[in-house]
């Protein structure tokens, strides 16, 4: 029987290598888009929704267009972000295993450049990259593009929302003038339109389902609650599905770090991800999600891009996003590859004009769910239990050992009380915290409460708590998650005992309750971290700023200049011109100035010659907004469509 990709024009060497990647039948984006790409005459616009499978719709045609005899580039494949530009570079060694002499390379910020430069040195067909490293490569003359017949622009609308139009037009600049472009977007904002008119000769334009609508797998559900109770909605819908695996988006870094960090003190298994991550903290919090070792994702918009992992059940917007078009590409994290899931939006009552525009704008009803009550909350806890129960696989010849000595230990309780001890074992933590839970269901129009959207989450000051030093930071690659768990764990204390983290770069803070910090002492006494003692001590006035510094023992006086912040005037994450959080590092006389999330052109990550800063990679971060590896958070105001 012939496989359907071959009735496409699929060759052999490649449909094997799909098929053993577990692909059958083509979706219905390449089934349309593959024949009119390996034509290779015409340039294309392609829309279609995330987890549609638009990578193998241009992937393969592009492999059977280059001639892999010539170690020349030949296709260039831009896309907005870093994971996104590994998974489509992976997805293409994949595809082309069986192809002598096939070369692929990924370039993209928070990476080794030089290593980068060695594999096009070696010769390269095919190059997948990030504008702002692209850029960088470019500017070093380390590569020509005089060969390439064809260049994708893929995830074009988040391209241009993070800002990257100028960047795209110096990259095709170096490209000849007869190449093929392949534009694939999830949505067709006006700004899409124009690069299509500017880089295109009648296209050929292939629309799956309607313009900017929702994948029609998802269910769109909003829940109102009050601000202060946000936090705790979240929580509750999070236990309402014992078998969520979630990604929960926040508007801003500060947001996601919060809410993950409060997630993890409850018991929760859950990380953030967002920009100030390195990229081996990015790649270490991928991989656990990827391999389901963490159930809720806590992430921004960027960092969240290009994200393509299977089943996930749910996408929690804990904010609602600025920009409309963000909304579909949020909630196109579930629902992939045919299958079903539920985008979900905890608002409040002013919020609901939002959600009706979001409805116009994707084509789909949303429906106004009630928040469960404790004791539905716990039902569903204990059948999810009695499910588990029931259907785990037993190794008969291992615990067969242990049977004579389990029965002895339960001989003197009938089948009715071990059934009732092995559903209490999980049921009773529910049982207690949901015995008095209040309803969070709040009517349209109460915006009681509605100050800020953390609440009373963020109203726990310092007071009961004790400030400790710690000589561990983000240098030693810790993640302010990381560094409660290890808190926890050497401590041997519970996450709720933790109140503040204040992660520096060789050394921390963190303060816990009163009575446990004796605890803590004594857990650390003998604790080491890739070979080095850990020390911890009380810190000399906890009451102080981060830039007010620390006595320590022997004199020994830490100020803030040793990697304080100084907040600056006029920027921040909703504009300003090189304002917002400025970070000094007295210690080394080297200055991270003028980070601006959202602001205009004069801000970006500077250092005192005003030269781009990552140069240790080889990307530049600046510009508009802030790039970081070569992607790029924020961009000029009026690139952004508001609400």
């Amino acid at each position: 029987m012939t496989n359907p990709f071959q009735l496409l024009g699929i060759s052999d060497d490649v449909v094997n290598a799909v098929k053993e990647l577990g692909f059958e039948t083509p979706t219905p984006i390449q089934e349309q888009s593959i024949p009119v790409l390996l034509e290779g005459t015409n340039d294309f616009v392609g829309l279609a929704q995330t987890g549609t499978g638009k990578t193998a719709a241009f992937g393969l045609p592009l492999l059977e267009l280059i001639d892999f005899k010539v170690n020349k580039p030949q296709a260039l494949i831009l896309c907005p972000t870093r994971e996104l530009c590994l998974q489509i570079a992976n997805d293409l060694k994949n595809f082309s295993k069986n192809v002598a002499n096939a070369h692929v390379v990924a370039v993209y910020g928070g990476a080794n450049i030089m290593q980068q430069l060695r594999e096009i040195r070696q010769g390269v067909q095919i190059v997948v990259a990030t504008p702002g490293r692209m850029l960088d490569i470019i500017g070093r003359k380390a590569i020509d593009f005089s060969n390439v017949k064809y260049v994708v622009l893929d995830e074009a609308d988040e391209m241009l929302n993070m800002g990257f139009q100028d960047d795209i037009n110096d990259i095709l600049s170096t490209t000849p003038d007869d190449k093929k472009t392949w534009l694939f977007s999830a949505t067709m904002p006006a700004e899409v339109r124009r690069i299509a008119k500017k880089y295109m000769n009648e296209p050929v334009e292939l629309t799956m389902g309607t313009k900017n609508t929702g994948n029609v797998n998802i269910e769109h559900e909003y829940y109102i609650v009050r601000a202060r109770d946000k936090y705790a909605a979240l929580k509750r819908i999070v236990d309402f599905n014992p078998e969520i695996f979630a990604v929960v988006f926040c508007k801003t870094k500060l947001d996601t770090q919060d809410v993950a960090e409060h997630l993890i003190k409850d018991g929760y298994n859950a990380d953030a991800l967002h920009g100030d991550l390195s990229q081996q903290q990015r790649d270490k919090v991928m991989q656990r999600f990827r391999e389901r070792n963490m159930q809720l994702l806590i992430a921004t918009d960027v960092a969240a891009r290009g994200i393509d992992v299977n089943n996930v059940t749910h996408v929690i917007n804990y904010s609602l996003p600025d920009e409309i078009e963000s909304y579909t590409h949020r909630s196109g994290r579930t629902g992939r590859a045919g299958k079903t899931g539920i985008s979900i939006c905890i608002i409040n009552s002013k919020e609901l004009g939002k959600i009706r525009q979001l409805e116009r704008i994707i084509g789909k009803q949303f429906t106004k769910a009630e928040l469960p009550t404790g004791f539905d909350v716990c039902e569903k806890q204990l059948f999810s239990l009695v499910h588990k129960v029931h259907n785990v696989e037993v190794n008969e010849e291992q615990i067969d050992q242990y049977i004579p000595r389990i029965m002895d230990e339960f001989k003197d309780l009938s089948k009715e009380d071990v059934i009732k001890r092995f559903a209490s074992l999980e049921f009773n933590r529910f049982l207690e915290y949901y015995s008095k839970a209040p309803d969070l269901n709040a009517a349209a129009g109460d915006d009681r409460g509605e100050r800020g959207e953390r609440g009373e989450r963020r109203g726990r000051g310092s007071e009961g708590y004790t400030r400790l030093f710690i000589n561990l930071g983000s240098v030693d690659e810790f993640t302010r998650g990381d560094m409660l768990s290890f808190i926890c764990n050497n401590g041997k204390i519970a996450g709720k005992s933790v109140g503040k983290i204040d992660l520096k770069g060789v050394f921390s803070f963190f303060e816990v309750e009163d009575d446990v910090a004796d605890k803590v002492f004594e857990g650390f006494k003998s604790v080491e971290f890739n070979g080095r003692q850990v020390r911890i001590e009380k810190s000399g006035d906890s009451g102080r700023g981060e830039g007010a510094g620390e006595r320590r023992g022997g004199g020994e006086r830490r100020s803030g200049g040793f990697g304080g912040e100084r907040r600056g005037g006029g920027g921040g994450y909703r504009g300003g011109s090189g304002g917002g959080d400025r970070r000094s590092s007295g210690g080394s006389g080297r200055r991270e100035g003028g980070r601006s999330e959202g602001g205009n052109a004069g801000g970006g990550f500077r250092d005192f010659s005003g030269r781009s800063r990552d140069e240790k990679g080889g990307s530049r971060e600046g510009g508009s907004g802030r790039r970081e590896g070569g992607s790029r958070e924020g961009g000029s105001g009026e690139r952004r469509k508001k609400w």
